[in-house]
């Protein structure tokens, strides 16, 4: 039986199992919300559930809120329109591989002691490409986050850039950061937040690495 392409077997891992349908379904849900209430807060609820990747539209030039109005803000809502959908689409892919390691039978033995069981947890995020590349955009972004708070004089918004990189996880810290911000604990916030960060980013590229992982292991042994 010929081998079907990446792509197909990515739509595949993001459809063929119940908790990436309904990840999807609430995905859906939430943009006829913002249709419906474009105004409220949770008109933001599509870019949050299908972060981190669709974060990344924020800096780019185009989007929504492009203005001349006519053909090139239609493009630029219809780019936009389709970034979030694959956003939502890799992110369902990552659900639906956890579901199916989950659902497979083990192939191997159970680390015996803590620390090999944290290593086996652990090793997707260091052992694919993809998942290394992305920690590498992680540790670039909480180093500048910490330079631009420690060595320049203004750091402006440079909390964005590791918020966005290892979102939807970092709205976790920037919320606990927050009260950090108190006169006695203020030196606290920036470490706080830049740990909380990299944790995250830690976690989504364990995500990463296992949906590289099965998809490689798909490609090796298709179905017959």
């Amino acid at each position: 039986m010929p081998l079907p392409s990446r792509p197909r077997r990515l739509l595949a891992l993001a459809t063929d199992n119940w908790p990436a349908r309904a990840y999807l379904g609430v995905v859906g849900a939430s943009v006829v919300v913002m249709f419906l209430s474009p105004e409220s807060p949770v008109a933001t609820a599509p870019l949050v559930l299908t972060a981190p990747l669709s974060l990344v539209g924020i800096v780019l030039p185009f989007g929504p809120g492009t203005e001349g109005g006519g053909t090139a803000q239609g493009l630029a809502v219809g780019s936009w329109t389709v970034w979030v959908a694959l956003s939502a689409l890799v992110n369902a892919a990552v659900i639906g591989a956890l579901a199916a390691r989950k659902s497979a039978a083990p192939s191997a033995a159970r680390p015996a002691t803590r620390a090999g069981r944290l290593r086996t947890l652990l090793a997707p995020a260091v052992d694919n490409w993809p998942a290394r590349v992305y920690l590498t955009a992680v540790a670039a972004s909480v180093v500048f986050f910490l330079g631009a708070v420690y060595v320049l004089p203004d750091p402006g918004f440079a909390g964005i850039w590791p918020l966005i990189t290892t979102a939807p996880l970092s709205f976790v810290p920037l919320a606990v950061s927050i009260p950090a911000e108190l006169p006695d604990l203020s030196w606290l916030s920036p470490p706080l937040f830049a740990a909380g960060c990299a944790l995250s980013g830690l976690v989504n590229a364990v995500l990463l690495g296992r949906l590289a992982r099965l998809l490689r292991t798909r490609e090796a042994h298709p179905a017959v």
